[in-house]
C-alpha cells in the first residue's frame, strides 16, 4: 500500500496523466465504438464486459468479433489475436530494462496496462532506463499516470458503448472514428523506411488476399510483411561494413 501511495502522489504521475489527457478523446471514441461493435455482433452485455476487462485490446477485440460470430475455430481466433497484437512483443522487449527490477506481479500489471500510446509517450519522455531508485520511481510514476488516463478513458467509454449500444445510431460514424485512431497510431510509428515498407507490404497483402475466409487475410498479411522485412533487414545487415 505504501508503494501505491508513493506512485500516486509522485509529481511524475500527474505529468504522465497530463501528457496523456489530450489523447483521451480519441482513446474514448475507439473504446465506445468497440463496445458498440461487440453488442451489435450478438454478444450479451456480460460477455462484452468480460471481453473488455480481460482482453483490453481494441484492435484484437475487433479482429476477433467477426470470427466469433462466424463460429470460427478457437485456434483461428487465438492466432488472429496473437498476430494483431504482435507489436506488444516489441514493446515488452523495449520496456524490459525499465521494469526488470520490479517484482513479477508488478511486471504483469504493467504488461496488462501497456497500450500503444502509453508506450509511445513513455519512451519519448524517458529514452533510457534509470539506474537509481529515485529515478526508477519517477519513471514508473510517469508510466502509471499514462496508464491511468488510458485505461480509464478506454474502459469508461467502452462500458458506455456496451450499455447503450442499441441507443447509439449507426449514423454517428463511430467505426470511422476508430479507423482514424488506428491511422494516427500507424502514422506515429511509421518513422523509419523499414516500418513504412512493412506497412505497405502488409496493406497490399491484406487487400490481395481479401477473399480468404474468416479474415485470414489479416494473419497472412502480417506473416508476409514480417517475413519480407526480416529477410530484407538481414540481407542489409550482412552487406553492411563492420
Amino acid at each position: 500500500m505504501f508503494f501505491l501511495r508513493s506512485i500516486h502522489r509522485h509529481p511524475e504521475f500527474r505529468s504522465g496523466a497530463r501528457d496523456m489527457i489530450s489523447l483521451a478523446p480519441g482513446i474514448g471514441a475507439w473504446g465506445l465504438m468497440t463496445g458498440v461493435a461487440m453488442v451489435k455482433s450478438g454478444m450479451s452485455v456480460i460477455e462484452a464486459l468480460a471481453m473488455t476487462f480481460f482482453v483490453y485490446a481494441g484492435s484484437s477485440q475487433l479482429a476477433s468479433i467477426p470470427l466469433i460470430v462466424a463460429g470460427a475455430p478457437i485456434s483461428v481466433i487465438l492466432a488472429t489475436g496473437f498476430c494483431v497484437n504482435l507489436r506488444f512483443v516489441v514493446f515488452s522487449l523495449h520496456l524490459r530494462p525499465y521494469l526488470m527490477h520490479m517484482p513479477r506481479w508488478r511486471r504483469l500489471v504493467n504488461g496488462y496496462l501497456t497500450a500503444d500510446l502509453s508506450y509511445a509517450l513513455f519512451t519519448r519522455r524517458h529514452p533510457q532506463p534509470a539506474t537509481g531508485q529515485p529515478e526508477r520511481l519517477a519513471q514508473e510514476a510517469y508510466l502509471a499516470g499514462n496508464y491511468f488516463v488510458t485505461w480509464s478513458s478506454w474502459m469508461g467509454m467502452s462500458v458506455i458503448g456496451i450499455v447503450l449500444a442499441n441507443l447509439i445510431p449507426a449514423t454517428w460514424g463511430l467505426g470511422f472514428a476508430g479507423v482514424l485512431c488506428l491511422v494516427g497510431i500507424l502514422c506515429s510509428m511509421g518513422n523509419t523506411p523499414m516500418r513504412l515498407l512493412s506497412a505497405a507490404i502488409a496493406g497490399a497483402a491484406a487487400v490481395a488476399l481479401y477473399s480468404l475466409p474468416l479474415k485470414l487475410n489479416i494473419v497472412a498479411a502480417i506473416v508476409i510483411a514480417v517475413g519480407a522485412c526480416y529477410m530484407l533487414e538481414k540481407n542489409f545487415l550482412a552487406r553492411r561494413p563492420q
